[in-house]
């Protein structure tokens, strides 16, 4: 501590320069190697911006600006900023100290100045100074480790729900680059409706989980190629709700969102969906903006039993049930982001 005591930057403003020039001699007898210092007043602010000083010893009483203006002047560049500052005044009246002691002053001496009480108070404001930055860099140092931490807790979940949401489709017969589009479009689409960043952030990343609960169907259903019976679609209905299930532990908004998402993306718009029959604005939106991403990517992609589907019959297709399996509002928005949509589809072309 002595060594950094040693090497603080001193910043001494006084307009008589033989005090200005005692206290620099002083200084530097006693080992302090970094002093700075002027007579005016007014180039206080500029060189405290350059030299960023860990003290300053200060005279109250100036021409151009005192004492008090210059405090001020500093408290307004930096708001935040603590720093020791030694007030030096021939001025007796207690209001006066009181005042420069409630202005930023953290010190205070009487002129004619004591050289060695200076030279007591100016290490003991450092060595609490040092004391306090040291403990705040260890401070910003840990707040980076947990940041970073965060993040990579954060990346891993993603990665992990990512690979889920696409484990899911490779049951399905479909291609794992289905739940990459649909979930990109999703946020496009969102970010069109007017959805902030974040919002659409969790949706990218909550939409591949919509189809997650088809990993618990039977594979003698789910890979039927033939149309399933009245039983067997009884059984496929409930892969919502074993989605929802999967994904009920979690109390992160991520997740919470991907369970809605996975319960509600077979609601349809006229209430005539399932698993619950839900009708217009009781869809979440987040579901109903995966449902219209979903069914567009689905109705464009190859698929065993079916041609792709061209984007102009698409999207007549889905203005055609627009208002009973889509929200119109949703509809009418994908169609004004279907340029961005269709780099989407070609970037994660199946066939790549």
């Amino acid at each position: 501590m002595e060594n950094k005591i040693k090497n603080a930057r001193i910043f001494i403003v006084d307009d008589e320069p033989r005090n200005v020039e005692l206290l620099r001699q002083v200084l530097l007898q006693h080992g302090y190697l970094n002093i700075r210092a002027t007579t005016d007043s007014r180039e206080v602010l500029e060189i405290y911006k350059e030299f960023a000083p860990d003290i300053i010893l200060l005279d109250l009483r100036m021409p151009y600006l005192d004492g008090f203006e210059v405090m001020r002047q500093l408290k307004e560049f930096n708001k935040d900023a603590y720093l020791p500052i030694l007030i030096l005044t021939a001025e007796q009246d207690n209001d006066i100290c009181l005042r420069a002691l409630s202005s930023g002053g953290k010190d205070f001496m009487g002129k004619p100045i004591n050289l060695l009480e200076m030279l007591t108070r100016v290490n003991n404001l450092l060595e609490g100074y040092l004391l306090q930055k040291e403990v705040s860099n260890q401070n910003i140092i840990l707040e980076q480790k947990v940041k970073e931490r965060t993040e990579e807790l954060h990346s891993t979940r993603l990665s992990v729900i990512q690979r889920l949401g696409r484990a899911a489709e490779y049951r399905d017969n479909e291609t794992g680059n289905h739940v990459i589009r649909m979930s990109r479009f999703s946020s496009l689409l969102a970010k069109n409706v007017g959805l902030g960043e974040e919002h659409c952030d969790l949706i990218l990343n909550a939409a591949p989980m919509h189809d997650i609960g088809k990993i618990g169907i039977p594979d003698s259903i789910l890979l039927k190629p033939g149309k399933l019976n009245h039983d067997e679609w009884k059984i496929m209905k409930t892969h919502t709700a074993i989605g929802a299930e999967i994904l009920s532990a979690d109390k992160s908004e991520l997740l919470q969102m991907a369970q809605q998402m996975a319960l509600q993306h077979h609601e349809k718009f006229d209430g005539t969906g399932y698993p619950n029959g839900l009708k217009g604005e009781e869809i979440s939106l987040e579901a109903r903006i995966v449902t219209t991403s979903d069914i567009f990517d689905a109705l464009t992609s190859e698929r065993p039993y079916k041609n792709a589907w061209s984007v102009e019959d698409s999207i007549m297709e889905m203005e055609k049930v627009s208002g009973t399996i889509l929200d119109p509002n949703l509809v009418t928005s994908f169609k004004k982001i279907l340029p961005e949509v269709l780099k989407i589809k070609s970037q994660f072309s199946d066939s790549d």
